[in-house]
């Protein structure tokens, strides 16, 4: 229960800096700000309340928020696997050096800028409910759009979901396609893609996903991707 309730607070800590971070950008009203109504549907599927939403809303329009300086970091976990870490900071000397002191403590080392991220690709990744739903009708509708990838997959409970991938240029044109569609995602991201994964023993992946949990409970930290298979 207490692994879940740290969780679900990691999320709302997530989200609440990704909307600060789109409101600074686009302003409060999400039918003018795309970013936002994103960060909308996300928050929903973290079952975030709407009052906890509105308020990260109000806080990020006064003038004392903190301003969120989005950092990628680059290393290697135990065993060659490549790491990227988003960072959403108000302070990138401290962000930098916790970042550094995790993957030392978890037996990795932190990377130049690009000395990993070639091996992924940033992509946009939207997760819909697969109700009424045609998948191959979708794959014709959709291909215009920038749709590269469609398959199915699990949604943050278990549940069964259709995926959609498609070039991070492109995420604002599927964004808009599927709305246009009456279709609202689950959740809508950029995730980095691995090109080619590593696959390791039980014990030496273990080690690796001990680094991967130490950066994600950073408290700058967004989201951390792998290539362990």
């Amino acid at each position: 229960m207490f692994a879940r309730w740290d969780r679900m607070a990691k999320q709302f800590t997530r989200v609440g800096k990704d909307i600060a971070i789109a409101v600074k950008t686009g302003g409060p009203d999400p039918d003018t700000n795309p970013a936002l109504r994103r960060c909308m549907q996300n928050a929903k599927s973290f079952n975030m309340p709407k009052d906890r939403v509105e308020a990260a809303i109000k806080r990020a329009m006064g003038k004392e928020m903190e301003n969120y300086e989005e950092i990628l970091y680059e290393g290697y976990a135990p065993h060659g696997v490549a790491v990227l870490v988003e960072t959403a900071t108000d302070n990138h000397v401290r962000t930098v050096a916790n970042i550094k002191s995790h993957f030392n403590k978890g037996g990795g080392s932190l990377g130049n800028s690009g000395s990993v991220s070639f091996q992924f690709r940033k992509m946009g990744v939207f997760k819909l409910k697969p109700e009424g739903l045609n998948a191959e009708d979708m794959e014709l509708e959709l291909i215009d759009f920038g749709l590269e990838e469609l398959g199915e997959g699990t949604g943050e409970n278990g549940e069964d979901v259709l995926v959609v991938r498609c070039g991070f240029s492109d995420f604002g044109n599927m964004q808009k396609a599927l709305e246009e569609k009456n279709i609202i995602p689950i959740s809508a991201e950029t995730e980095w893609i691995p090109g080619t994964l590593v696959e390791l023993n039980e014990e030496q992946a273990q080690e690796v996903l001990k680094l991967v949990d130490r950066l994600e409970q950073d408290e700058d930290v967004q989201k951390v991707f792998h290539n362990l298979k």
